[in-house]
């Protein structure tokens, strides 16, 4: 754990994370090494995430508020290890504790709360709800089997809960850096956090003079020009005797016939029509636009995160193979033939990031997932467990014969096709939208009923009621 015996000055408020940091962190490190494998690596990763936090917390109680650059340099330490921990668990997909991962990855970033303002405790708690559902999935899994995995959930949790208190404390609106403290780049150095980059030096001297002078000019010196101008003033009221005198006839001030108008001219002038003038018809008018000034550029607020740009990745291999119990299919493009035959109870299927693609299940198997796929289609016969939809958009599924539960999580666009040994099938939605499911007639057509999406909440003195709303 941190350790705050190394640093010199400990304000209350960093006290109160320390007492997080040492109990439910500590504790849910230790169940993660109790657990073991994959567990355990996300154990430690959490607990680098808050002990670089720890360290943004202390800065920020002995500097005054930087600048934004400052700022994303000394988090920076925070947003690798929530990167670790994301990466980590797309690269460890076929893990049986992909359920943990999961969990961690999906909710770790609750660390960036000191970069939110003005609702940094509500950030937190979104979150939480986001880590929920595969939360949820490790206590349905383990909660008859081993109490160390839904202590694990619960002390996660109670973890992000005593977060947000914390925050509620102290931090109610972002997160609060010392007026009357130092330079935050000095505080980083002394307590051995990132240090800040220093300024840029002074530019370099200008170029030495060439060695070679240019010849001479033709011309008289400067010397010359000089007394040649030092000459005339010296003629007094004779430097005017060189003008050439101009008679009254030829004064345009004194002789009108010289004043010619426009009219005189008019003679030889073309007449100008209104379609011809640009004031009177805009089409004439082909010159440049005029200059706008850009608009300044300004700093990002303080308390939210600079948000860059993800680099494009790399188009990945297409897979389709059964691994060890586990159908995977990822990364398919516009596959419409994707047939899974030789499946039996123990086997299931996992489909990930797949697009435009249909994919076909024969015989029973134990459950079927389909990940951040668009425009997939999947038909199949029985499954014992269930069928969920992940993060994708406009996808589809048709049960053939029965399936007990499925599930529809952060997914926009979804069509379930049921059969009629399928019609006591629970579902179960979450943060999705335009969901339909098509009930069979006698006739063999089929009726399509929407899902709710929107529900009103009332209290009635003693507890909430919900009740769905009309989807418009």
């Amino acid at each position: 754990m941190f350790h705050s015996s190394k640093l010199k000055v400990v304000t209350p408020s960093v006290t109160a994370f320390d007492e997080i940091v040492n109990s439910s962190v500590g504790k849910f490190v230790d169940l993660s090494n109790k657990i073991q494998g994959d567990v355990q690596t996300v154990g430690a990763m959490v607990q680098r995430g808050f002990n670089n936090l720890r360290q943004y917390i202390y800065v920020a109680s002995r500097s005054k508020q930087p600048s934004e650059a400052v700022m994303e340099k000394l988090f920076d330490p925070v947003k690798k290890v929530i990167e670790e921990a994301m990466t980590f668990k797309d690269n460890n997909r076929p893990s049986k504790q992909f359920n943990h991962l999961s969990a961690i990855a999906e909710s770790l970033p609750a660390l960036c709360w000191v970069r939110v303002a003005p609702t940094p405790g509500p950030y937190v708690k979104d979150m939480q709800d986001a880590g929920m559902f595969y939360t949820n999935r490790v206590l349905k899994e383990y909660k008859d089997k081993d109490q160390t995995h839904v202590d694990w959930v619960k002390t996660w949790n109670d973890t992000l809960s005593k977060t947000i208190a914390y925050i509620k404390e102290f931090h109610t609106t972002g997160l609060s850096w010392n007026p009357q403290g130092g330079e935050a780049s000095a505080v980083s150095g002394s307590t051995g956090g990132a240090p800040v980059p220093p300024p840029p030096g002074p530019p370099p001297p200008p170029p030495p003079p060439a060695m070679n002078a240019p010849p001479p000019s033709s011309g008289p010196s400067e010397d010359d020009a000089r007394a040649a101008l030092m000459d005339a003033l010296n003629k007094g009221t004779d430097i005017t005797s060189g003008l050439r005198h101009v008679s009254d006839a030829k004064k345009t001030h004194k002789n009108p016939n010289l004043r010619r108008t426009s009219q005189d001219n008019a003679d030889g002038l073309k007449k100008v029509t209104d379609d011809m003038k640009t004031h009177k018809n805009p089409t004439l008018r082909q010159g440049p636009k005029p200059f706008k000034a850009a608009a300044p550029q300004t700093a990002p607020k303080p308390g939210k995160p600079a948000v860059q740009a993800p680099a494009a990745a790399a188009k990945k291999p297409p897979v389709f193979e059964l691994q060890d119990k586990r159908w995977a299919i990822e990364y398919q493009e516009g596959n419409k033939n994707i047939e899974v035959a030789d499946t039996n109870l123990k086997q299931t299927v996992y489909a990930f990031k797949c697009n435009n693609c249909v994919i076909k299940v024969k015989n029973k198997l134990n459950s079927i997932t389909l990940d951040s796929c668009k425009k997939t289609a999947i038909v199949f016969d029985d499954v014992v467990s269930s069928l969920e939809f992940i993060n994708c958009q406009s996808v589809q599924g048709q049960v053939m014969g029965k399936v007990p539960t499925i599930s529809i999580d952060k997914t926009d666009g979804c069509l379930i096709y049921l059969s009629k040994d399928s019609l006591d099938t629970e579902i179960v939605t979450a943060k999705s939208s335009e969901m339909n499911v098509l009930v069979p007639k006698d006739d063999g057509d089929f009726t399509e009923f929407a899902l709710p999406e929107q529900f009103k909440t009332t209290w009635d003195g003693s507890k909430f009621n919900t009740v769905q709303t009309d989807i418009a």
